[in-house]
């Protein structure tokens, strides 16, 4: 069996490989090709312990155990392993580091429904958070459009403003750096919406990836107004701590699958004026189509 430092899979993992494999991944979910039960956690009082089990015939059968503690400042609040599995016959083939796995394909995702679900005339990228999830989606939505501005906000100034010296202009707030922008993309841990509906431009894509289970990083104006796309519907309208509170109360059959519009299935965008809104839960799936391609490099090497 394989075992793979953090190091050795930033080092394997192919970020442009990764979106066609998070497409492919998706596809096969929303056709029925996979399995994807919904994830368990162990709590304690300062976080808790998610298992993430699945399988999909492009990428084979693993697990990803994830720690999620949001209090932590000297290391990321989600730390993870991933263990891959021959699928013919459960024998363990590699352990590898899932905590960059987790970052880069939870960004990668909605870097692939940016680029499905976004005006293609999209020019101005906001990005609210400062965290690792801020920093990966910088490098996945690097090339979804020719942006002409970049703008970052974030509750810790100096965050903010790092960030915002590597990859674009620093908004003075939440509220400035959405007004205007044409996708949106937020990564908070807040329990307290972050964006508001009146602030979003029509035609705007906002994606959303924040989780926390007392509240929402989004309006629910947002929610309830916007074109919804879900990784899985099953997933994201279950109860916590597998979906989202923001979908509480909303009818499961308007969300469209991020799969069936990759595959054709159903439209993304319908119109220039309508708001888009992708909302993720992060799904084994995602884990399983980034550790597969990490493992191909890392038995091509041997």
């Amino acid at each position: 069996m394989l075992v793979l430092t953090r190091a050795e899979v930033e080092e394997l993992l192919d970020l442009e490989e990764l979106e066609r494999a998070l497409a492919r991944a998706h596809a096969e979910l929303s056709a029925g090709q996979a399995s994807l039960p919904p994830r368990i956690a162990a709590l304690v009082e300062s976080g808790l312990l998610g298992a993430m089990p699945g399988y999909l015939p492009s990428a084979g059968l693993g697990c990803k155990l994830v720690s999620l503690f949001p209090g932590n400042v000297d290391r990321p609040t989600h730390q993870a392993v991933i263990v891959l599995f021959d699928p013919a016959n459960g024998s363990p083939l590699a352990l590898m580091d899932g905590t960059f796995i987790t970052a880069t394909r939870t960004a990668g995702t909605a870097a692939l429904a940016a680029r499905l679900l976004s005006r293609e005339d999209a020019r101005v990228l906001a990005i609210l958070g400062t965290g690792v999830q801020a920093r990966a989606a910088v490098r996945a939505y690097a090339g979804v459009r020719d942006w002409t501005e970049i703008r970052v906000a974030g509750r810790d100034a100096a965050k903010a403003e790092e960030l915002a010296s590597e990859a674009g202009g620093l908004a003075a707030s939440f509220e400035d750096a959405v007004r205007g922008a044409d996708v949106v993309h937020v990564c908070t841990h807040s329990a307290e919406p972050v964006v508001r509906r009146a602030w979003i431009a029509p035609g705007a894509h906002v994606g959303s990836v924040g989780f926390n289970t007392d509240g929402s990083e989004l309006d629910s104006g947002i929610v309830g107004e916007a074109t919804l796309v879900v990784e899985s519907r099953e997933s994201a309208f279950a109860a916590p701590p597998a979906g989202a509170p923001e979908l509480v109360g909303i009818d499961p059959g308007t969300a469209a699958e991020l799969g069936e519009i990759v595959s054709g299935g159903r439209p993304g965008r319908t119109s220039a004026a309508e708001i888009t809104l992708y909302k993720s839960v992060g799904v084994a799936i995602q884990d399983l189509a980034a550790a597969s391609l990490v493992l191909a490099a890392a038995q091509e090497k041997v």
